[in-house]
């Protein structure tokens, strides 16, 4: 009994000794992160995440570092408070973005922006509590172009192609960009195998999109496959972001039809989808949304000829109870 029980002892006095040994060790990391500043903190973080995320996304974080939240980038942990984050928070939706397409950040950019702030605080000051309000998320009221009026304004142009892949197929531009005849097109289907994503100038080709669920199939209707086959080389659209972008613009302005960005082209296809009344499980499996809520929440908009039909609709049943 006696020398069962020296067993235990020092099997709990072995775990003792390791578990207070990891707790110093945690410890000390601890106090010695306290002593780097914010941006020594996240040029870490990013180098930690470097091997698992996407070169855009590492992109986009040191974007963050290098432009955003400067007034306190070069203070250490230790001195960082609620306060000075909430004016640092509070100096980002005053400030103009470098791209100058509008005039301040949009309160989703701060928020993302801050993601990464929050995200480093948490590993390195994890028993830090710090308490912050972001700016609330603005719902855009806007009305979309029909497709039909879309198309009518790229036909024929060497937009037409890759405008009907993100309008028909709900094909994003970096999925689009990565389209090749000897790996996307199989017979009568078109795959996303790969994307092509813009990384500080450089172009990145990737076996992976984003999120598992953009890695779709779709049968490819008649006339986009014609479309295909017209094109030379293995590069089904080789154009560059900047490119797609102002050659849309100009053959809607030419067209006279309102002005969209190229992503809103997919907005479009979920709009369109929910208009046909397409069961949510077949319009969110073409699109390659995660979930439905994305889909709802974040694409679908309306139009204005079918949001007139609709208040039409409505107004009218009213009428006829009021007379």
């Amino acid at each position: 009994m006696s020398s069962l029980w020296k067993s235990w002892s020092c099997l709990i006095s072995t775990l003792k000794d390791s578990s207070q040994s990891e707790n110093s060790e945690k410890s000390c990391f601890l106090k010695d992160s306290r002593n780097w500043t914010l941006r020594e903190a996240v040029d870490k973080y990013i180098d930690l995440k470097r091997p698992v995320l996407s070169p855009t996304t590492i992109s986009r974080y040191e974007s963050v570092r290098s432009h955003a939240f400067q007034d306190i980038m070069d203070i250490s942990l230790r001195k960082l408070t609620s306060n000075m984050l909430q004016n640092a928070i509070n100096t980002e939706i005053n400030r103009k973005p470098a791209d100058k397409r509008t005039e301040f950040l949009s309160p989703k950019t701060v928020r993302n922006n801050y993601g990464l702030i929050a995200s480093t605080l948490k590993r390195y000051c994890p028993d830090q509590n710090f308490t912050v309000d972001l700016p609330k998320k603005a719902r855009r009221i806007r009305t979309l172009p029909l497709p039909e009026d879309v198309y009518k304004a790229v036909y024929g142009t060497d937009i037409e192609l890759p405008v009907l892949l993100a309008m028909w197929l709900s094909f994003t531009m970096s999925e689009i960009r990565g389209l090749t005849k000897s790996k996307s097109i199989d017979g009568d289907y078109i795959t996303i195998r790969e994307v092509l994503v813009n990384v500080e100038g450089v172009d990145v080709r990737k076996d992976l999109a984003k999120e598992i669920t953009r890695n779709r199939r779709h049968r490819m209707p008649e006339y986009i496959k014609n479309l295909i086959d017209q094109v030379d080389g293995d590069i089904i659209v080789p154009y560059t972001p900047s490119q797609l972008y102002k050659k849309l613009q100009k053959a809607l302005r030419a067209s006279d039809v309102p002005l969209i960005s190229f992503h809103d082209l997919r907005h479009i296809n979920a709009s369109l989808m929910a208009m046909l009344q397409i069961p949510d499980k077949y319009a969110q499996e073409r699109g390659g949304w995660k979930t439905d809520h994305i889909m709802k929440s974040v694409y679908t908009e309306t139009f204005s000829e079918e949001r007139k039909r609709v208040d039409n609709v409505i107004d009218d049943y009213f009428m006829s109870k009021l007379q």
